[in-house]
């Protein structure tokens, strides 16, 4: 196995392609025997289909050789959360109650915008049950392990992918958030993940959690995301909550600094509890944007804590979602979520209503907010990764995953871009995680801040999984 080759971002991969130093081939070769030596310490992938990723790669090569790559990630390898519909493969979205056997030949607007472009699709990425909680289990598909250290868990519901993307299997990486799942495990991962602006990304089928899922990138460099996000904002005609394309080239700009920006601070948002060497690690990274030239200064939180509002809104969500099946197929799914979505089905008209109005005061809020600042810092987690098969760590005020991802729900209702950036490690070696939060579609200006502390922080990823003493 070649590490090397799995180590290239897709920036690196494509420039090394046109000057024919490297192969689509040995790259796919390099990743699939990656998945081979790694994923059975880890369990990020629930399909790999090594025949059609080497036909991709042959196909790509000879593109390639003649001098036409059909797009901007021709050759690169990418893998898609098992949330997302892939043609040829089935989506069981980590659950027992999904039929294998039907009919599996769409596409969901971002694979097919990846294949589209000529990158090489390795497989699926595993999931918690339909992407319900935070961290990365699932009847169907077991244990998801963190590559720093495999007692841990990699976060979720986006795990598999972030797993997978610390360990070089794979340059672009598909992931979907609903309440934080590309943020959180990329904190816990220490890759970079972006929740874009709602709509900015389209998506298909919609999610039954309605307009706070989203859909987007993981990658290993800030600048392999923007050429990803160049990818996925390309307009489909099936996602009618989708914003009009731009034509946008998310890498031009990206190397503009943050020299004049203002940008606000919020250690804890006024109600979180922080680990002390999260709260350390994350007050060093915001001085290195003052260093760089912004106007960084601590603020009062801009909003109470919009708890309530969030779970309304997720838990009507799987209520929704599970109404679809039956007591037997219930039976056989995570209990946690069989829990909240009887505790959605509670939930009356009005209680849904007032949601929805607190979502919009919460919206309106954030956007005055964003008419004095520029960027909000915030952690990604309060707190480092914790044992992995557990929704929550064993000590703590924690009842339900919402209650440890304070920093990442908030901006799904308020459809903010917002990234998570690895900025230090704890003592013991667990990474954590920087929020950069923008106004509404100003997802460029994220990726420009998060590009302007890793060119003076780079970003360190696993050689391969660590197993604790």
């Amino acid at each position: 196995m070649s590490t090397e080759l799995t180590r290239l971002s897709a920036t690196r991969l494509v420039a090394a392609y046109r000057r024919k130093e490297i192969s689509p081939v040995e790259v796919t070769q390099a990743v699939l025997d990656g998945i081979e030596a790694f994923d059975s310490q880890v369990n990020a992938f629930c399909v790999v289909d090594s025949a059609r990723a080497m036909d991709a790669a042959r196909a790509s090569e000879a593109r390639w050789r003649r001098g036409a790559p059909i797009g901007l990630t021709d050759g690169v390898p990418a893998t898609i959360k098992d949330i997302v519909l892939s043609a040829g493969w089935p989506t069981l979205r980590g659950s027992l109650a999904v039929a294998r056997d039907q009919d599996w030949s769409d596409d969901a607007p971002v694979t097919a915008r990846l294949r589209e472009h000529g990158a090489v699709l390795i497989g699926k990425t595993t999931t918690p049950e339909f992407g319900w909680k935070g961290v990365t289990d699932s009847p169907l598909t077991g244990i998801t392990r963190n590559p720093w250290n495999t007692d841990l868990t990699p976060g979720g519901s986006s795990g598999g992918a972030a797993a997978a993307c610390a360990l070089g299997l794979g340059a672009l990486h598909i992931g979907t958030d609903g309440g934080g799942s590309i943020r959180i495990p990329a904190g816990f991962t220490g890759v970079f993940g972006l929740k874009t602006t709602f709509g900015r990304v389209p998506a298909w089928p919609a999610s039954p959690f309605g307009t706070i899922a989203h859909v987007g990138p993981i990658t290993r460099t800030v600048t392999d995301t923007a050429l990803m996000l160049n990818v996925l904002a390309e307009p489909d005609a099936r996602d009618w909550h989708a914003l009009p394309t731009t034509g946008r080239d998310y890498r031009l700009g990206l190397e503009d600094g943050v020299q004049g920006l203002r940008i606000a601070f919020s250690p804890d948002l006024g109600y979180v509890e922080v680990d002390p060497e999260v709260a350390q690690a994350v007050a060093k990274a915001a001085g290195v944007l003052a260093e760089l030239g912004a106007h960084v200064e601590e603020t009062p939180a801009p909003f109470e804590s919009p708890a309530d509002c969030f779970r309304v809104h997720w838990y009507v969500g799987a209520s929704t979602l599970l109404a679809r099946f039956d007591k037997q197929q219930r039976a056989n799914m995570d209990p946690g979520l069989v829990e909240i979505a009887a505790e959605g089905a509670a939930c009356t008209t009005a209680d849904y209503m007032q949601a929805m109005a607190d979502r919009a005061a919460l919206g309106e809020r954030m956007g005055r907010f964003h008419q004095d600042w520029d960027l909000l810092l915030t952690p990604s987690l309060p707190i480092p990764a914790f044992t992995a098969g557990t929704e929550f760590p064993e000590t703590g005020p924690y009842a339900r995953w919402r209650d440890w991802t304070p920093f990442t729900y908030p901006f799904n209702l308020t459809q903010q871009p917002a990234a998570s950036v690895p900025c230090g490690f704890t003592a013991s070696g667990a990474p954590i995680g920087m929020q950069i939060v923008a106004g509404k579609y100003a997802d460029a200006l994220v990726l420009r801040a998060a590009r302007a502390f890793e060119s003076v922080c780079p970003f360190v990823m696993p050689e391969h999984p660590h197993s604790p003493e």
